[in-house]
């Protein structure tokens, strides 16, 4: 694992050079793996409003889901599926994974499902979600309040129940890729709008995550309108992505400026929807799942010694 990460380091450190510097240490080292064998989980399906999500039409609750290949769309049923941790290695934390998709559709393997193993093998409990889309033709629901109500309802459902899922309430958080991260900035750097529908015990819970993970995020949500009380932030994109460089620069600098806990990798020759990393060529964007698994530890997210919660 040293020797990967010394690798991955050199590639960065020469990031101004031409690519085939980094080319020449030859196949990209495998990120690193958790020292023990992994026991799959069984997922488990949750539906976030039993009774009908708010401002879902009653005849559209039916509707079955559209999904092929790589991406899913027609949400009408807003849901977590859960992928707990080994139990004999599970840290307490949890993740809530947002996958993006222009909030047309979600890339539901490549920043949904499949990240989940990866948190996994970190000792991470993982939750992603179903929302609803607003930009789906036909759609009807809107970003500010359907989407962003599903997520925030994700984080209430998770808290409220963190003693059936083996979880510390205070070491939840928020992972958004492109328009999902959208979703986490407006659920963890924006004050909580007014309820429009009536609490129950979920509802009671809150909806701030205690940190926020934001993979190439777009750049609804951001700035804030409250970043100072915002969860501490790892941020990751690539430099020459048109449409989620300056956004992910953006919330680092307004976060750094109120002086809230930001990490930020932005990097070089790399563009949007490098997921995690199972395609590129560079090691830099292999491993940055490994960045991340850094941050976690070096917050104490993973052992329960992490920042006081601000709930």
């Amino acid at each position: 694992m040293r020797h990967a990460i010394l690798v991955a380091l050199a590639c960065l450190s020469l990031a101004g050079r031409p690519e085939p510097v980094c080319a020449q240490s030859g196949t990209p080292a495998l990120p690193s793996r958790a020292p023990w064998p992994q026991v799959v989980p069984t997922p488990e399906r949750i539906v976030l409003w039993p009774n009908g999500a708010p401002g879902t039409p009653a005849a559209r609750r039916g509707e079955p889901e559209q999904a092929h290949d790589y991406w899913l769309k027609n949400v009408n049923e807003p849901s977590l599926t859960y992928y707990p941790a080994d139990p004999r290695h599970n840290s307490g934390a949890a993740i809530i994974v947002i996958p993006g998709g222009g909030h047309r559709l979600l890339v539901w393997t490549t920043e949904g499902i499949d990240v989940a193993p990866r948190l996994n093998q970190m000792g991470v409990n993982v939750f992603v979600l179903k929302y609803r889309l607003a930009r789906e033709e036909g759609s009807g629901y809107s970003i500010e309040g359907d989407a962003a109500a599903d997520a925030r309802r994700a984080i209430r459902h998770v808290r409220a129940n963190a003693a059936r899922y083996g979880i510390d309430p205070h070491r939840l958080g928020v992972m958004g890729f492109s328009a999902g991260g959208e979703l986490v900035s407006l659920v963890a750097d924006n004050p909580e709008p007014p309820r429009a529908w009536p609490l129950d015990s979920v509802d009671a819970q809150s909806a701030r995550p205690d940190f926020q993970v934001q993979i190439f995020p777009g750049p609804l949500g951001i700035p804030g309108r409250a970043a100072d009380t915002a969860p501490p932030a790892f941020i990751a994109a690539g430099s020459v992505d048109p449409c989620c460089a300056l956004p992910a620069l953006h919330l680092y600098e307004q976060l750094q400026g109120l002086r809230v806990p930001a990490e930020l990798h932005l990097y070089a020759e790399a563009d949007h929807a490098f997921n995690l990393g199972e395609r590129s060529s560079l090691l830099s964007i292999v491993h940055w799942p490994d960045r991340l698994a850094d941050w976690l530890a070096d917050g104490g997210w993973l052992d329960g010694k992490g920042g006081p919660p601000q709930h």
